[in-house]
């Protein structure tokens, strides 16, 4: 906010980082690829900043490949990927640090999580980065995910779908301008899926985020959402 002779003038507000493909393609993809297509190949794409963007489409055909890309752990794609104006394939490895500290968090469909560490050792690993939130609010996110009561528990011990609510709530803990989810509910029930997207979507709009999520057809993701068939 700026005083100017009396009259108050508000700053522009900060938009959020956009994300563009131009003629994007994964390697593995390329040979004899004949499916059709909303995303790969395109002369342009822009995702919606502060939106929901879902990929769907049936397994194999490239939506782990694009969340790893635009995370910066693939290189072997045909195309060009800008993150604002600048093409993600110049990015060093401290501007990566960068950007999945600040800017970028994921939720992988492995979810890389540490089975010798227990639930809140997890998730505290990204909150430390920024010390976003207190231990209040994070058991909180827990307890709407039914995780609470697993706080002192060895992820190793716990089930796989348990596993993804602890994920979830561990990528929301840190900043972020784009969240990337891979098939995040694939081992959740009706239930326990709507819980975790509600909180989702509540910390991305908190972030005014864009969303960038993979389903395998789930048609009850789609509402309100920007969707890619691939």
């Amino acid at each position: 906010m700026i005083n100017c002779g009396g009259f108050t003038l508000l700053k522009n507000p900060k938009t959020q980082m956009k994300i563009t493909l131009e003629k994007l393609i994964p390697h593995p993809l390329v040979e004899n690829y004949k499916h059709d297509s909303d995303l790969w190949l395109k002369e342009k794409i822009e995702f919606d900043r502060g939106g929901i963007n879902l990929i769907s489409s049936q397994s194999g055909r490239g939506k782990t490949s694009l969340l790893s890309i635009l995370y910066g752990i693939r290189k072997d794609y045909n195309g060009r990927v800008f993150f604002d104006d600048e093409d993600i394939a110049f990015f060093d490895r401290n501007k990566w640090v960068d950007l999945r500290r600040n800017k970028i968090a994921m939720v992988f469909q492995g979810l890389e999580l540490f089975d010798m560490l227990n639930v809140s050792e997890n998730i505290e690993i990204k909150n430390r980065l920024g010390a976003r939130y207190s231990k209040e609010t994070i058991m909180d996110m827990a307890r709407r995910l039914d995780v609470a009561q697993l706080w002192d528990k060895k992820v190793g011990k716990i089930s796989f779908g348990q596993k993804q609510r602890v994920a979830i709530i561990r990528a929301l803990c840190q900043a972020f301008e784009v969240l990337l989810l891979d098939e995040p509910f694939s081992h959740l029930d009706e239930e326990n899926s709507a819980k975790a997207f509600d909180l989702i979507k509540e910390k991305a709009d908190e972030n005014k985020a864009a969303i960038i999520l993979t389903s395998l057809n789930d048609s009850s993701l789609a509402q309100n959402t920007k969707t890619f068939e691939i």
